[in-house]
């Protein structure tokens, strides 16, 4: 079996590699991504590189060129910043998703699968679990949450085009892992917040508002989880996160503080002038994502993909707030997904 990676270097291309170097039926390992890594690193090491960008307006043709011979594509390029400039991560996002997917179709590969997200949805309950039938027409206010439901949207075009192309959509909660902290610091916090010197010295409250309620990931569960959608050749979306569900109570407990409940609107107005000052790098668009997005069902995971989270969400967050702590954390072109 060839499997090509596109976006291979980041958080999660990073974890789908060391899963796919382990999988003895993966003969042929192939990454592409905009600035290749030290291939001489693992998990780079053994997989054939290319650097292409697949918002490049060539990118259809160099991709087809690569891809073809390939039992499965799978998708995971995505910009996060620079979020002040959404036009341009769109090119990359949205334009370049649907360049792989066309790619995809063009070089006659039976497989795509797309890293989509729970920020695809609309909003939804806290109090249920919904299955991937909820509407995903995204959270207005989110340009990631636009993003991601644009591309949603495309791709039921595009599977009314292709019906014999298997298209495969995982739509995880955060994606989480100890070695992505420092970019999660940088994607997210920004340079001026010390956040890991907060964090060692102990936060005595966490002010979040009651609907801050979010599904978490490890990197490595969400990479099994594409192994095994490629395994059954599995069709259609998956909601993929780890358990429990965190809530504002169990994030506190986690770092050893008071929950505070506050106003989502008031919190939403800081983190607003906070980015506009350039003070943090998380556009208040994100709130809105984590206190709006429904909580996801998992069932269709496990009974149709055999697929069961190995790492409890709050390990994974814990691994991250460890990283920021003592600075952990490499790869250079991290995506986080929500």
């Amino acid at each position: 079996m060839r499997v090509v990676v596109v976006g291979a270097t980041g958080n999660v291309g990073t974890a789908v590699l060391e899963r796919l170097h382990g999988e003895p039926d993966v003969l042929k390992l192939e990454g592409v991504a905009r600035h290749l890594p030290d291939d001489s690193v693992w998990p780079y090491s053994g997989v054939g590189w290319h650097s292409i960008d697949v918002s490049a307006d060539d990118a259809v043709e160099r991709l087809t060129a690569v891809f073809r011979g390939a039992d499965a594509v799978i998708c995971l390029a995505w910009l996060l910043q620079p979020s002040r400039h959404e036009q341009a991560i769109r090119r990359v996002n949205v334009d370049g998703t649907m360049n792989v997917a066309r790619a995809t179709a063009a070089a006659g590969v039976p497989q795509f699968l797309y890293a989509s997200s729970v920020g695809a949805y609309s909003r939804g309950p806290k109090n249920r679990r919904v299955l991937e039938t909820w509407a995903t027409d995204g959270i207005p206010t989110s340009p990631y949450s636009r993003q991601k439901a644009d591309v949603e949207r495309r791709l039921d075009a595009f599977e009314t085009e292709h019906p014999a192309l298997v298209v495969t959509r995982l739509r995880p909660g955060l994606v989480m892992q100890g070695a992505a902290a420092q970019e999660i610091r940088r994607l997210f916090v920004g340079p001026l917040l010390p956040i890991g010197a907060v964090l060692r010295m102990g936060l005595p409250v966490v002010p979040l508002p009651r609907s801050t309620i979010s599904q978490v990931v490890a990197a490595s569960d969400l990479a099994d989880a594409f192994w095994k959608a490629i395994d059954r050749r599995a069709r259609g979306a998956f909601n993929i996160a780890g358990e429990p569900v965190l809530t504002p109570q169990r994030i506190a407990h986690l770092l050893d503080a008071r929950w505070i409940r506050v106003r989502a609107q008031a919190l939403r107005a800081l983190v607003s002038v906070s980015w506009h000052l350039r003070l943090v790098a998380a556009d208040p668009g994100w709130l809105d994502l984590a206190t709006q997005v429904p909580v996801m069902s998992t069932s269709r995971a496990r009974d149709e993909l055999g697929w069961t989270p190995q790492v409890g969400a709050l390990h994974a967050l814990s691994e991250v707030i460890d990283g920021l702590k003592t600075k952990q954390g490499k790869h250079g072109s991290f995506s986080l997904r929500p």
